[in-house]
């Protein structure tokens, strides 16, 4: 059995996005800034993918602006706020200690040119509290940047709150949105959302296209010089394939969200209920406020690498944390901001459900990980220190 559950990592191209994107490909390649009619077609499919893309987070199509990807947006949504903040003197950013590396490192960067970032902690949930975000603000904030949902361990943060506080306040909120769009219902209006960073192939599209939606007012940095392209807030031709088959995907996605969060949810907790059976396991992230595809586990006494090679000669596809730091060594810094020590963190498993799995499919992951953790554990002297009682057990 072949089983890919490593769908925070990038989804398989949907049908509809691929037949989306050819006539982009093979009939309608004019550059989108010409004035041939070749060219005005290919603008034309842009600005269309544009209000379509907005519709489905209750946005307006002047507010996308069409990026490389999440972490541009990231970049751009961050840097950008930051600069609106320095020239009014305010030089203080709120954010948190499970974001992704595109936030994380964009905050170091400007840590470096003299602001300075308070990272809320996020406890053993992984979930940011409300009250000491609003106690952490000063008459300095400029911005705060709390993801949506984790990449990770799939916690949904409390985003209409942390949106109502900034908009009382006047400070600028950008959340990355990367694993939320598409996979839970996101309204940027609803939420006092005003900057918002997605990925295409996050949610069936493309690699390579993302958006960043801008409320109205806000002045994007241009991260790229060059041409006019999207108004001036992003230089480069348009990848109008890829923009095309990303309004496609995004609308496929939301128009399921709804039956398919059900049927993922009852998937994801046979999951977890399959798992919590290992003994010294532990879920990561809180049970109830998750995305209804993640379930991430840690294993007390096994290396996750190991585990993940084993699975995949099973023909299971999982990760270990983020894809975007699967070179590390290092354990998740996200299992140890919710109180992973490190021996524990590196025994970590993410599994993230795909649209079309099956309680078949849970089955076998479930009796795949508990035979492949049974088999680790019998030679790892960790786990032998462990059962014979000279280290202690943490889970």
């Amino acid at each position: 059995m072949k089983i890919y559950a490593d769908n925070a990592a990038t989804t398989k191209m949907s049908k509809k996005a691929i037949e989306a994107m050819l006539p982009y490909i093979e009939e309608y390649y004019g550059n989108p800034s010409s004035l041939y009619s070749e060219g005005q077609k290919a603008k034309e499919a842009v600005e269309g993918a544009r209000e379509r893309v907005a519709r489905c987070i209750n946005a307006e199509a002047r507010e996308i602006v069409f990026t490389s990807g999440g972490s541009e947006a990231d970049n751009q949504a961050i840097l950008s706020a930051a600069a609106i903040g320095k020239k009014n003197g305010k030089t203080h950013i709120i954010s948190d200690t499970i974001e992704h590396h595109a936030v994380l490192n964009t905050l170091k960067k400007l840590e470096k040119e003299g602001f300075t970032v308070t990272y809320l902690p996020v406890h053993e949930n992984g979930i940011v509290r409300v009250n000491e975000l609003r106690a952490a603000v000063t008459d300095r904030t400029c911005l705060v940047t709390i993801m949506y949902a984790n990449n990770e361990i799939g916690t949904i943060q409390p985003i209409k709150e942390i949106g109502g506080i900034c908009r009382e306040k006047g400070i600028l909120f950008h959340t990355d949105a990367v694993q939320a769009v598409g996979h839970i219902p996101v309204d940027v209006k609803d939420a006092n959302v005003d900057l918002l960073s997605a990925s295409a192939h996050k949610f069936h599209g493309p690699k390579g296209v993302g958006f960043l939606y801008a409320r109205r007012g806000i002045k994007l940095e241009s991260l790229i010089e060059g041409g006019a392209q999207e108004r001036g807030r992003r230089a480069g031709t348009e990848n109008v394939p890829g923009i095309v088959a990303t309004a496609a995907a995004l609308e496929e996605a939301n128009a399921s969200i709804a039956d398919l969060s059900k049927k993922l949810e009852k998937l994801r907790d046979r999951l977890i209920l399959g798992l919590n059976r290992i003994s010294h396991s532990a879920l990561n992230g809180d049970e109830r406020m998750r995305l209804p595809s993640n379930v991430n586990f840690c294993f007390e006494g096994i290396e996750g690498e190991s585990l993940l090679l084993l699975l995949d000669d099973k023909g299971i596809s999982a990760s270990s944390g983020s894809a975007c730091t699967s070179g590390s060594l290092d354990p998740s810094h996200v299992l140890l901001a919710i109180g992973r020590v490190h021996d524990v963190a590196h025994g970590s498993l993410r599994l993230t459900l795909g649209d079309d799995a099956t309680e078949e499919e849970v089955d076998y992951i479930i009796s795949s990980v508990e035979e492949v953790v049974t088999y680790l554990r019998g030679f790892s002297p960790v786990w032998r220190d462990l059962v014979n009682g000279k280290s202690k057990f943490i889970l």
